[in-house]
């Protein structure tokens, strides 16, 4: 298989070409492997136990241009992990002075582990640029939309009338709280070092006096947070991933298939701005940034699964759990930011037909307000009948405007939307 046979994503059109497919690519892994390798030396020279001149000879050859991603993909079966070949590539590459200077004291997990919090790093910020899109998208609509009144549909059915804003700030609030979970978790993620059973002792067999500060200079090498402990069984930081992950392709889920409802033909409310060409039907215009959202967001459970039944890791570094979580992490930030972007597009260009939603609120002739109207009639005929004229009325399939015991009463549903506007301006209160 040549290079340009590998993962393009031919099947993944929800990620497909997006900034988190770039970041999350093997060139990018092999970047993030080569950063963690320089960092370790530099973090060693900054302590005393390397000569600067290895600490430089190590960053310079860590280009990932000039290794073979898939000479290295090749050669990860042997020793079950990339970082083994890499390794001995990069030693190799510096030279026989400064090549023992290379994963001094590391063990293949501390790399692999370290270089993961990197790339997820580096994706969380291209996740919450689009999120950030998408939320102000969002704001502008629930503003714009504070007072336009729609049918509310519970268990598929009109219920009451509730408001575009409404719908938009409750899309948006779901986002926020995606924005928050990854903004806490890329805070939170952690460096990895602990040597080959987590205690540091190689370290020290290399000449450090106090091995528990490696750890906290290598993490600042990298912009990541220093860890309490090693934790190469302690998999709290892939676990967050893993929930804030599925998180956001859920919230972002809830945002399409919402449009995906209301964009039916059926009902016309609201649609994508350009939709998606059908191969033999020429008329449709397909709902496709919802579709794919949808898709990411049916997925992402499975995928968080995985991750958190690799939390039951035996020993101080386990054989499986460990490296079955690379490819579902990776799979689960491809697909939060490939819906991220989609759902900034989406937001961006979704077309609100306040018409066409006025038109459906008189789909039942009045009965949409039926609620308010058994509140009020309820003191004058009593409940019980209350009720029964109401039902009879809707059995009968005629206009409540029709009915005489509703003569003089207020029969537009635009003026039932209860407190929908004060709870929309109450949410765009929220930064």
């Amino acid at each position: 298989m040549t290079a340009a046979q590998g993962d393009t994503g031919l099947l993944a059109p929800g990620w497909a070409g997006s900034a988190a497919a770039s970041a999350t690519s093997d060139h990018a892994y092999l970047r993030a492997l080569l950063d963690a390798e320089a960092a370790l030396t530099r973090a060693q020279a900054a302590l005393g136990l390397a000569p600067a001149e290895a600490a430089t000879a190590v960053t310079e050859a860590a280009d990932a241009g000039a290794f073979d991603v898939r000479s290295l993909a090749e050669r990860a079966r042997a020793g079950g992990n990339p970082v083994i070949p890499l390794v001995a590539e990069l030693t190799k590459a510096i030279g026989e002075e400064y090549g023992p200077y290379v994963h001094r004291g590391a063990t293949s997990q501390d790399i692999m582990d370290t270089a993961t919090m990197l790339v997820a790093v580096r994706t969380l910020e291209l996740v919450l640029a689009d999120l950030g899109r998408t939320e102000r998208a969002l704001a502008r609509l629930a503003a714009e939309h504070r007072d336009t009144a729609l049918p509310g549909r519970t268990l598929t059915q009109h219920a009451v009338p509730t408001t575009f804003g409404l719908k938009a700030a409750g899309w948006r609030a779901l986002v926020l709280d995606a924005r928050d979970r990854a903004k806490a978790v890329r805070d939170s993620l952690p460096a990895q070092l602990g040597g080959a059973a987590g205690t540091l002792a190689a370290f020290g067999a290399y000449g450090a006096s106090d091995p528990a500060a490696l750890p906290v200079a290598y993490a600042r090498e990298l912009g990541l947070r220093a860890p309490d402990l090693p934790w190469h069984t302690l998999r709290t930081p892939v676990a967050d991933l893993a929930g804030c992950l599925a998180f956001t392709a859920g919230a972002l889920g809830k945002l399409a298939v919402d449009v995906l409802t209301l964009s039916r033909t059926e009902i016309g409310e609201v649609a994508e701005s350009s939709g998606g060409g059908s191969s033999a039907m020429p008329h449709k215009s397909n709902p496709v940034r919802s579709t794919l959202i949808a898709s990411a967001a049916r997925r992402a459970p499975q995928l968080a699964a995985t991750l958190y039944g690799s939390m039951a890791a035996e020993d101080e570094r386990p054989a499986g759990a460990w490296h079955a979580e690379w490819e579902p992490l990776r799979d689960l930030l491809r697909l939060a930011g490939g819906a991220a972007r989609d759902a900034a597009e989406l937001a961006e260009g979704l077309r609100v037909r306040p018409g066409v939603m006025r038109e459906h609120l008189d789909l039942t002739q009045g009965l949409i307000i039926s609620e308010r109207l058994s509140a009020e009639l309820a003191p004058v005929l009593g409940r019980a009948r209350a009720k029964e004229l109401l039902t009879r009325l809707a059995s009968e399939g005629r206009p409540l405007a029709e009915a005489p015991e509703l003569a003089d009463t207020d029969l537009d549903p635009t003026h039932y939307t209860g407190s929908a506007g004060a709870l929309t301006d109450r949410a765009l209160e929220r930064r």
